[in-house]
């Protein structure tokens, strides 16, 4: 078995008094190609992610990344040791072009910046169509395209997509989760979605949160299989 790369122990996280999530235990190793986290709106999948980032304190339990404990990193030493965060509000630069972007998301990596960006062009060939154009004129699949470029160009080990299909023409999804799964081929990536059927076809293994707690773990297809997903979430 190997080390796991991201490992959340028990971890309570809380904003003031209302605590949002309770001994929550995750684990990603670099055997995973993608790890899905599944549950429904408001079930604390953006804020385990947050926690996991370095963007929300824990109230209990323990984060190590990589080896390290996360609670020594600042967000930006997360970033550079190899997890990133592609947030559902994408957080892209409006007014700046799609290059810029992309360049934005190199800080950490400056020297591999014109190989990644060609890497990214190649997966994305819509954003080198449109690298001079402005982000806010993007379509919203086009914006999620770039907001997942902009995560790679920091060449994580563990890409993490929070809500990927969120505001997304259903024509669009498709196209991102094939992006998603060629992303996977070198990348591993943890997956938080509300849509559980097409996150756990794609995931090797899955978490189900829900109300702030995990309830089920497994390889993904027990979990599709499972009385309490098919219940919950794939009947009708």
């Amino acid at each position: 078995m190997s080390d796991p790369l991201v490992s959340a122990n028990g971890i309570d996280v809380a904003y003031g008094d209302l605590q949002v999530l309770w001994d929550v235990s995750v684990e990603i190793t670099d055997e995973d190609r993608v790890v899905a986290l599944v549950g429904p709106n408001g079930a604390g999948k953006t804020t385990l992610l947050k926690a996991l980032s370095g963007l929300r304190p824990l109230a209990g339990g323990s984060i190590e990344l990589f080896g390290a404990d996360a609670a020594a990193l600042r967000p930006d030493q997360i970033v550079e040791r190899g997890f990133v965060h592609v947030p559902e509000a994408r957080n892209l630069f409006t007014e700046m072009t799609v290059e810029e972007n992309l360049e934005m998301g190199a800080y950490t990596k400056r020297a591999e910046q014109a190989a990644t960006m060609a890497e990214v062009f190649e997966l994305f060939p819509v954003l080198d169509e449109r690298r001079t154009q402005r982000a806010g004129t993007l379509s919203g699949g086009e914006q999620q395209m770039l907001a997942i470029g902009r995560g790679l160009m920091a060449k994580p080990d563990v890409l993490a997509l929070d809500e990927l299909s969120v505001g997304l023409a259903p024509q669009f999804v498709d196209r991102v989760f094939e992006k998603v799964a060629a992303i996977s081929e070198d990348i591993t990536v943890l997956l938080t979605e509300q849509h559980v059927h097409e996150a756990l076809e794609l995931a090797d293994r899955g978490y189900v949160l829900e109300n702030g707690r995990i309830v089920a773990e497994d390889d993904a297809d027990a979990l599709l299989e499972s009385d309490r997903v098919q219940d919950a979430y794939l009947s009708g």
